[in-house]
């Protein structure tokens, strides 16, 4: 359990860098996720043949894989889509309502019974980014936000989508870690997500003719930033700790990711200078949310353990 944890908080820190790079690189979202895809799978299939984990996967889990990989790119997609319409700062703290999501997903997925108190915080979570959406600045008091976020509502929008989508394909993946090598899901994962991509490619070229399509100068280093270290090292070590930990943890964990890409994007990009106060109100309403659960989420468990200890 002490591995497992410290393997998801590497891979967290890690992912808290994604924004930042994702900022940082110039491309467009569907462009940036499909060499992010691409070459992620290259890596990882390098990898698993030098060591040779590789697996025969049952073809009802494979259909499984597949919709997971597919669900992959559109959380990509969407949550790079939202840093570079709005910002890193709006995109991260909307991709922390996930936990409040995986509470009520889980159960409606897996066809168990809906906790009515997590129903409930995941409305404090919604309503806290309503406040970010309807306190969000005018013109004409703060035209540098204005003029800086390319479209603030459809990148919070697709920031919610993202975070919806993170929280399903979390809930599919926990069953699937306890049969495989986690390195081959995400190999596999990766895979259908590059593949879904390129089909789509020619529609996308014909409906934006102008897109750049080639990485330039810095943005080579920057692709290879995220996808080795925050993609294949992270991914792998988040993949080895859903064995040993229940998806609300891993979910939970994945909340600090926010908290590191907001300070760096604070840092590198100052984008608190962008931002009203209803994004601190915000991010205030969701941060209670999750402590709330994870309240909930320690006094169950103590209540099972003394349970347990009660002698039969």
């Amino acid at each position: 359990m002490k591995k497992a944890l410290i393997q998801m908080h590497l891979a967290v820190l890690l992912w808290g860098f994604t924004g930042i790079l994702g900022r940082l690189i110039t491309l467009s979202a569907p462009v940036l996720v499909w060499y992010r895809m691409g070459l992620t799978a290259l890596f990882i299939g390098i990898i698993l043949s030098y060591r040779k984990l590789w697996q025969k996967v049952s073809a009802v889990d494979m259909r499984k894989i597949i919709g997971i990989g597919l669900l992959f790119a559109v959380h990509w997609v969407a949550f790079y889509a939202s840093i570079k319409l709005a910002n890193a700062s709006i995109a991260l703290v909307c991709l922390s309502t996930a936990s409040v999501f995986t509470a009520v997903l889980d159960p409606l997925l897996n066809r168990k019974k809906i906790n009515p108190l997590e129903v409930g915080l995941s409305l404090i979570a919604i309503l806290g980014v309503y406040f970010i959406y309807a306190m969000y600045p005018a013109e004409e008091s703060n035209p540098a936000a204005v003029h800086t976020m390319e479209n603030f509502p459809l990148g919070l929008g697709l920031g919610i989508l993202a975070s919806v989508i993170s929280a399903i394909f979390t809930v599919f993946n926990k069953p699937l870690t306890s049969k495989y090598e986690p390195r081959l899901l995400v190999f596999y994962e990766m895979l259908t997500g590059f593949i879904f991509l390129t089909l789509l490619a020619p529609l996308y070229l014909y409906q934006y003719p102008g897109e750049k399509v080639l990485p330039m100068d810095w943005d080579i280093v920057w692709i290879f930033c995220l996808v080795y270290f925050c993609t294949v090292v992270g991914q792998s070590l988040a993949m080895s700790a859903l064995k040993h930990l229940s998806t609300f943890t891993v979910t939970f964990s994945v909340n600090l990711e926010p908290v590191y890409g907001i300070i760096l994007a604070f840092i590198f990009f100052k984008e608190h200078e962008q931002l009203s106060g209803g994004f601190y109100v915000g991010m205030g309403l969701i941060a209670l949310s999750v402590l709330l659960q994870v309240t909930l989420l320690i006094r169950n468990s103590r209540k099972q353990k003394m349970l347990a200890a009660q002698p039969r």
